[in-house]
């Protein structure tokens, strides 16, 4: 920008071009004004990478750990550190604004973003949420905290509306989002699909105005999710800065008529066409900025990053006997199983993907680490939920209309046999109406009979050597895949034969109004051998000194715009599990999830290791746990149930157009369980370290706007240690149990150490709706402190003096 003041700029701008900073000019930049040398700013996606602007492919990336494993390491310093990576890999994508975190709370475990929100508790949530943006924002990169409020569930997440009380709003869903505004001056808002109480929250004024700017003094841009602007006048009075993507829907002509018919006071364009230009200038965006190039900067220091980071969120959940760590105990032959083991899960699915640098897998992992044992490996169950993709060169064509005609306007060649457009495709193509012929040839390994699987955003058509196999063009129909504009996928089954060469085509078309906003096709395979054999994986296990068993879920199962329908794994998982269970006694369960899974076999196995989705250095962050080189620092940022009927109605799916009523109020999570009077399989809070470290006493220290609890704590263990005190608030009267503060604290052998944990006053409230305040928590109360929210070890009661 030029030297001229944000006022100057302002003065000099016609109403079209004030306008014209309140939508986006593409599917992922801000509208420049050239004139005044105003320029474009670059958005990326997502919470754990920096994707840049190609939703599919595109220039790599690194993949860090996702957010709930980032929550897990109860360590806010260190996902500052992430947080300033984050920053260095989103400039290197020439953007200057990151769509990130996302903070929505942990109420229903069957979300499909749960893996890209923090915890179930909201002190914790907002901890992390200001280290995450203090650290983005530190590099110039302007954060932008999501989805404000209400986006618990992504199914119908368009059409519904989230009907929540205020006391439960300001108590358990608002915190993060105003720690971020207060401490961390966060740059931008994004406002959720669903409605609020009937009102959509981008139009929502009591929300945007009454509560962000007013009341938390907000000064920074809000911003719409991607197409959920759904009025002129109503959402820019509300207070919505910046309909996203663009060219927008709602603004434009439209706002600039709404301007001159009276709707919409001309003020409250400038004001809004301000805080952009603000947002602009906080950034340093400059007209000389190259926003087309995108660098893949593959830093050693953000691989160690990655790597010390994945192995401080992994929680040790159990480990009877002192199964791990590996190292010191004779291991010449391991068994490394499991439909997770020889593939990297980095991620969720969804606006969180990127395109990863690499990926270590499990294995890989393990055999760098244990080089003189014998690593053997069985798949014993496939995990995914779609066929796999192929890893053979794909190309495909591109043709003006839908019907195929004429040359190619466009030819590009993929890696795997999917592609996905989120947005614009390429400036040849009119990504309104298209269609493409994706070829492939492919040569099968074995002889046998292969599942062939298609699915698409649009319409789509499988032929091999030119014989039809699948459809999903007269019979296409709206699923749950690709954000809910896909089809369910198409499966059949084709005989190959080892040696041969087969032509693979597909056909695929965008338009007629299936589908504008995104476009995708698939196909994938799955050899006769890709299907696994539990009896191989048992044989396996029974020879080996220890197994390493890796399940789990994956962004298949994971993903965003619709959630899981179970808490279980796939049964083929469970039953893999406690067969291979059954014939090792040291099985060694490594579990990837972003979301609780039920564990029906915990008490047969005596080490489990939730291990989350940790990013591109995932094999190597577990390699490191299971030979001590790393302890497992993480805990349970959110409540794993034994089963589904614990939760009730807060895992049902709603309607189209339906009501999601949070009658449970604050009681979710471990509130919920301690409101219950009833136990999860693995608690709040809870993880085991490799070292023992005992809570020796607790005393309370009183000032005038805080309490401070001082924790005394030993290790009598000879290896270093670390945990996480956590100090919970019991009441007479209110919420039976609350974390009021935390702390991670290392301890060398032998040492003993006090620890203060400042309680500001604020966290001794709760609102009361009818005063309209916070109220303090009235006395008897007390303060109890353990590792989790089920294991209180010391108890201070405080009454009045």
């Amino acid at each position: 920008m030029t030297d001229m003041t944000l006022d100057e700029k302002l003065d000099a701008m016609t109403l079209a071009e004030q306008v014209s900073l309140l939508s986006g000019a593409s599917f992922w930049r801000t509208a420049a004004v050239e004139r005044l040398g105003i320029p474009a700013v670059k958005m990326t996606d997502g919470p754990n990478g920096a994707r840049g602007e190609d939703f599919s492919g595109g220039v790599r990336s690194a993949a860090y750990p996702v957010a709930i494993a980032l929550a897990a390491t109860f360590d806010p310093d260190l996902v500052q550190e992430i947080g300033v990576d984050l920053a260095h890999e989103a400039r290197s994508k020439g953007a200057r604004i990151l769509l990130g975190p996302t903070v929505n709370m942990h109420r229903n475990p069957l979300n499909g973003r749960n893996f890209e929100c923090f915890s179930e508790d909201p002190l914790v949530a907002s901890a992390m949420a200001v280290a995450y943006v203090r650290g983005v924002q530190s590099q110039g990169v302007a954060a932008t905290i999501k989805h404000f409020i209400g986006n618990e569930c992504e199914h119908e997440r368009r059409t519904t509306s989230s009907e929540i009380d205020e006391k439960t709003l300001r108590e358990i869903y608002f915190p993060p989002f105003e720690a971020a505004v207060k401490e961390a001056d966060v740059a931008c808002v994004m406002t959720a699909y669903n409605a609020l109480n009937d009102v959509h929250t981008s139009e929502n004024p009591w929300l945007l105005d009454t509560i962000l700017r007013r009341e938390w003094g907000f000064e920074g841009v809000v911003m719409s999710d991607w197409t959920a602007t759904h009025s002129t006048a109503a959402a820019l009075l509300a207070g919505l800065d910046l309909e996203m993507p663009g060219p927008g829907k709602f603004r434009g002509e439209k706002l600039i008529k709404a301007v001159e018919n009276g709707e919409v006071p001309a003020a409250a364009v400038r004001h809004a066409a301000r805080r952009v230009l603000r947002l602009i200038e906080r950034v340093g965006a400059k007209t000389s900025d190259d926003l087309e190039v995108e660098q893949a900067e593959d830093r050693l220091e953000t691989r160690a990053l990655i790597r010390r980071a994945g192995a401080a969120a992994a929680v040790l959940l159990k480990n009877d006997n002192a199964l791990l760590p590996l190292s010191g105990k004779k291991r010449s032959r391991i068994a490394v199983i499991g439909p997770n083991a020889a593939r990297a899960v980095m991620f969720g699915g969804g606006s969180a993907q990127i395109n990863a640098h690499y990926a270590i897998s499990p294995l890989e992992g393990i055999r760098a680490a244990f080089p003189d044992a014998q690593v053997d490996y069985a798949l014993g169950c496939p995990g995914d939920r779609y066929l796999p993709l192929i890893d053979t060169p794909v190309d495909i064509a591109f043709f003006a209309g839908t019907d195929f005609a004429g040359p190619p306007v466009l030819t590009k060649t993929g890696a795997r046999s999917e592609f996905r457009w989120f947005g614009p495709v390429a400036p040849e193509v009119d990504h309104r109406a298209f269609s493409a012929r994706l070829t492939a040839r492919y040569e099968p390994q074995e002889t046998g009979w292969y599942e062939i699987g298609l699915m698409s955003a649009g319409t789509s058509r499988l032929a091999i050597d030119g014989t039809p196999v699948l459809e999903a063009w007269e019979s296409w129909s709206r699923g749950f895949s690709y954000f809910g504009h896909g089809c369910a996928e198409r499966r059949g089954r084709i005989h190959l034969e080892a040696g041969k060469s087969y032509d693979i085509s597909v056909d695929y078309a965008c338009g007629d109004g299936i589908t504008t906003t995104l476009k995708a096709v698939r196909f994938g395979l799955r050899a006769p051998s890709a299907g696994g054999s539990r009896e191989e994986a048992v044989a396996l296990a029974r020879d080996a000194d220890v197994v390493v068993l890796v399940a789990g879920l994956n962004d298949d199962w994971e993903t965003e715009a619709e959630d899981r329908e179970s808490l279980n794994l796939p049964q083929a998982q469970n039953d893999l599990i406690e067969a291979v269970a059954a014939a090792n006694r040291s099985t060694i369960v490594v579990m990837q999830s972003g979301a609780p899974v039920t564990m029906p076999w915990a008490d047969a196995v005596p080490a489990i290791l939730q291990l989350w989705y940790p990013g591109q250095e995932c094999g190597n962050a577990l390699a490191d746990v299971l030979t001590g080189n790393a302890e497992p620092g993480g805990r349970m940022p959110q409540s794993f149930p034994a089963t589904a009927e614990e939760l009730g109605a807060i895992t049902r799916r709603p309607e189209a157009y339906g009501k999601v009523v949070y009658a449970e109020g604050t009681a979710i999570g471990y509130r919920g369980f301690a409101a219950r009077g009833t136990r999860p399989q693995f608690p709040f809070g809870h993880g085991l370290g490799y070292a023992k470290i005992e809570f020796c006493d607790a005393r309370l220290a009183f000032e005038e706007e805080q309490l401070t609890v001082e924790v005394a704590l030993f290790n009598p263990s000879e290896r270093t240690g670390s945990e996480v005190a956590q100090v919970y608030l019991i009441s007479e009267t209110g919420t039976p149990l609350r974390l009021v503060a935390f702390a991670k604290t290392t301890l060398a052998p032998m040492e003993k150490r006090s620890i203060g944990l400042a309680i500001p006053e604020r966290r001794l409230c709760a609102w009361d709706p009818d005063k309209g305040r916070w109220v303090r928590e009235p006395m008897p109360f007390t303060l109890a402190v353990g590792p989790s929210s089920a294991d209180l070890r010391i108890r201070k009661t405080v009454a009045e003096n």
